[in-house]
């Protein structure tokens, strides 16, 4: 019996293997836990007075509680169908917990920018405080409620608030004013004397006519406005230009236009630079601006004159060779010149200003020729450059049209007008029989010289204004700067297709006019932008090769020089003009 009751104990111990070799040990060797555990498997000791206690009625059972038994609620639940304990409701979430989410994203969201409580406000009570308080500066106080207080407490202008006494847009506080009388009508059987709702009011007066004192203030403001019309047509303001060299003319008799030809370049010759290389660094500053420039060109064929137009309302010529000097500074606008044109010899050449004048200057003597204007601001001009057409110049002005003077006579012959924006460039292509014009309307028209109906017109959902354009040299490609920070390529010659394989990008110029040029050989863009910067660009690959930082503000204008492998001239509104080599 004794060694059933033993092996019986063993099975309970931890180790089975060890149990099987000793079955036969006896019950004080092995080690129980606790007495009482194994009280009900001892035989009882017959003694007299028997202890009950022995017993343990009540072993130590793991309680349900202990075990985690409990419903979990789904934190993402917005409805429960039983009353839950706090606890349960506000228990920490189980469950590993995501590694990749934010702090911003782990948070319980029902929007996208977070958690918003439901608020128990009226929608019609809160638009009405809300246009209470933006029209009256008052609203009623959110945070106290006004079921419980009497009074009512107002935030924001509290004294417009006891002053309105409260009250909100949708009432308005004024009484009904009284309803104007009516003269009486007479009776409704007297056909004639009837008036009924015909009836003029009693205070209505039949003739309006100013009194003395509003006829005197009439009067100030028509003399005024005569006045300030008569200003408008000035004569434009007077002329006169600077020479800033000590002779007019050297030892032989020759002006500043003559070619120079101890510069080490032919000048002269029509051959371009066979291969161009990209400048490294600055080596001049022409300055002598006192605002930003807004404008360069080269003198033609040869590119030994710099012509520069500026924010400060002058004209100034330049040495590109030799001692770089300011040759003459001309001076006759009223306001910013915004664009300047040579002829075909350089011997004169157009500036167009925001004083609504363009001007017909000489290049030598300085002395201004003409001027014409069209009382509106013409933004770009250009001479026609065929040799038989040099006394014609168009301009785009800011009333949309593009007017056309002949120079002998002072008067407008021809009116292009189709664009519905002001015109921004106008460019000749097609040997000078076309040219092409941009516009704040964001189109492209291109037109037939002398014929004002635009015969081929450009314009895509996509485009944005161009209000900068540049032939390049082999006369295919027209660049335009386009306003989404690129440049566009269309062909110049018959289709005007742009050329999508060739877009520039890079650079921001998004909201000024940056010029665009070629180097002579085709093999570089140049451009400037918006930060000062020097952008160039190889043409074949469109590759942004290199980028220097030219001026201080928008770098608005860069030129390479038609005869030299590597100059570029860049002008910015800093009012610098710059060299790089």
């Amino acid at each position: 019996m004794s060694a059933a009751i033993a092996s019986l104990v063993s099975y309970g111990s931890d180790s089975d293997s060890e149990n099987e070799s000793e079955s036969n040990t006896s019950v004080e060797k092995v080690n129980p836990v606790d007495p009482d555990a194994t009280a009900h498997l001892k035989p009882l000791q017959s003694e007299n007075s028997m202890s009950l206690a022995v017993l343990n009625s009540a072993p130590e059972v793991a309680v349900k509680e202990a075990v985690e038994t409990g419903i979990h609620l789904d934190p993402a639940l917005k409805e429960v169908t039983y009353n839950p304990t706090y606890e349960t409701m506000f228990a920490p979430e189980f469950g590993p917990t995501n590694p990749f989410k934010s702090q911003q994203m782990a948070a319980p969201r029902n929007m996208l920018s977070g958690y918003a409580e439901p608020a128990h406000v009226n929608d019609f009570m809160f638009e009405q405080q809300r246009r209470t308080f933006s029209s009256y500066g008052y609203a009623l106080d959110p945070s106290v409620d006004t079921h419980e207080s009497s009074s009512n407490t107002y935030i924001g202008a509290v004294e417009e608030a006891e002053k309105h006494k409260g009250l909100t847009v949708f009432e308005s506080g004024l009484k009904k004013s009284q309803k104007r009388k009516k003269v009486k009508g007479g009776d409704a059987g007297e056909i004639d004397n009837y008036l009924g709702p015909w009836a003029k009011y009693a205070d209505e007066k039949d003739v309006a006519k100013p009194t003395e004192d509003e006829q005197k203030e009439l009067d100030e403001i028509t003399a005024k406005r005569q006045k300030k019309g008569r200003n408008e047509e000035d004569a434009p303001s007077e002329e006169k230009t600077i020479l800033h060299v000590k002779d007019m003319y050297d030892y032989q008799g020759r002006s500043y236009l003559h070619v120079p030809q101890d510069v080490g370049i032919n000048l002269r010759s029509v051959d371009t630079p066979d291969k161009c290389y990209l400048p490294k660094k600055q080596i001049h500053v022409w300055s002598g601006h006192t605002k930003g420039v807004s404008a360069i060109r080269l003198f033609p064929n040869s590119g030994h004159l710099l012509l520069s137009c500026s924010m400060d309302c002058k004209i100034k010529l330049w040495e590109v060779y030799g001692e770089r000097r300011c040759l003459r500074t001309f001076i006759g606008h009223s306001k910013a010149v915004r664009d300047i044109c040579f002829n075909n010899t350089g011997t004169q050449f157009l500036s167009a200003a925001y004083d609504r004048y363009i001007k017909l200057w000489d290049s030598e003597t300085g002395q201004c020729i003409s001027h014409f204007t069209n009382r509106k601001v013409p933004y770009c001009v250009k001479f026609n450059p065929d040799e038989d057409k040099q006394n014609l110049l168009v301009a785009g002005m800011s009333d949309k049209k593009i007017v056309q003077w002949d120079i002998r006579t002072g008067e407008v012959v021809q009116e292009y007008d189709r664009h519905l924006g002001a015109v921004n460039t106008i460019t000749f292509v097609d040997e000078n029989r076309r040219f092409v014009s941009t516009s704040d309307d964001k189109s492209l028209r291109v037109w037939e010289w002398d014929i004002p109906v635009d015969f081929k017109y450009i314009a895509e959902p996509s485009m944005h204004s161009m209000p900068a354009v540049t032939l390049s040299p082999n006369g295919k490609w027209l660049a335009c700067q386009s306003m989404d920070n690129q440049i566009l390529i269309f062909g110049a010659q018959n289709r005007f297709r742009l050329n999508k394989k060739k877009v520039f990008k890079g650079h921001m110029v998004a909201g000024y006019a940056c010029q665009v040029d070629f180097s002579p050989d085709m093999s570089y863009v140049v451009s400037g932008d918006a930060d000062g910067k020097l952008n160039i660009w190889d043409w074949k690959t469109t590759k942004l090769y290199h980028r220097i930082k030219a001026h201080d503000k928008v770098c608005i204008s860069a030129l390479w020089h038609p005869h030299e492998t590597s100059k570029v001239i860049t002008c910015g509104w800093d009012g610098q003009i710059k060299l790089w080599d």
